[in-house]
């Protein structure tokens, strides 16, 4: 992973889901509606989904909450259909912003998206604009201070199915292949690798926007708004932060 301000921008994010703590049900929520969606709701076959939903109840998520989550994501509640959406635009300055997420209402939810990005100064656009800028990846990250070795377990991810690992500012971030998140994911934990400040399957993008702290306040602030819409499961972007920008964001 080159670039000084990766671990920034993974820290900012961090740091803002921290502040949200309160949301962690619903966050979770959707990340189980959309692995049933992908990977069906049976929990012996869809490790994916059995991730998230064991996260869940270590977070004392109740068990109708999840079973409504996974039928949510199969279509088995009774009188709702949920169709699965993408939709592509632009951030200030030109960021990338990619949404996916499912509704039972598209003309709805493609009217609220439209406005959250004309009000916080980006525009919605066509399908393809920004897609062909992202690559799916699954991505973990480590705190340095929970690494006996870090050069071992660098080597150690690589030869599990990693595709690049990073060691900067205090965090040993790995990426790999989302076919091999799973193996490699199970992998670290039975070598103690369990400690994850990071582990989730993202869309990347090859080319990186990095504005100043105005522009990257209020693409924060889109974000923000876009990841508060029930309906939206995932809002990708190539805003990265330079060591300066993130410094001055988390003095706010």
């Amino acid at each position: 992973m080159a670039g000084h301000s990766k671990w920034a921008n993974i820290k900012h994010k961090k740091g803002r889901e921290d502040a949200k703590r309160g949301k962690i049900f619903s966050t979770l929520v959707k990340k189980i509606t959309a692995a049933a969606r992908r990977g069906g709701g049976d929990l012996d076959s869809n490790n994916e989904m059995r991730m998230y939903v064991d996260k869940a109840k270590a977070a004392n998520m109740p068990k109708d909450t999840i079973e409504r989550a996974i039928k949510k994501g199969t279509g088995e509640l009774e009188g709702v259909s949920y169709e699965a959406f993408n939709y592509e635009g632009y951030g200030p300055g030109g960021v990338a912003v990619f949404l996916t997420g499912a509704t039972d209402n598209r003309n709805r939810i493609v009217a609220e998206i439209r406005h959250m990005f004309a009000k916080h100064n980006g525009n919605l656009g066509e399908d393809g604009c920004v897609n062909w800028m992202f690559k799916d990846r699954g991505i973990f990250s480590l705190s340095d201070a929970d690494i006996e070795d870090v050069d071992e377990l660098m080597m150690f991810a690589l030869e599990n199915g990693a595709v690049d690992v990073e060691h900067e500012d205090g965090v040993v971030t790995i990426l790999c292949e989302v076919a091999d998140f799973m193996a490699l994911r199970g992998a670290l934990q039975e070598a103690g690798y369990n400690d994850f400040i990071t582990d989730e399957l993202t869309k990347m993008a090859d080319v990186f926007i990095t504005p100043d702290a105005k522009i990257a306040r209020q693409n924060l602030s889109l974000f923000e708004v876009l990841e508060d819409e029930d309906d939206i499961e995932n809002v990708y972007h190539n805003l990265e932060l330079s060591d300066e920008v993130a410094a001055e964001l988390e003095a706010d």
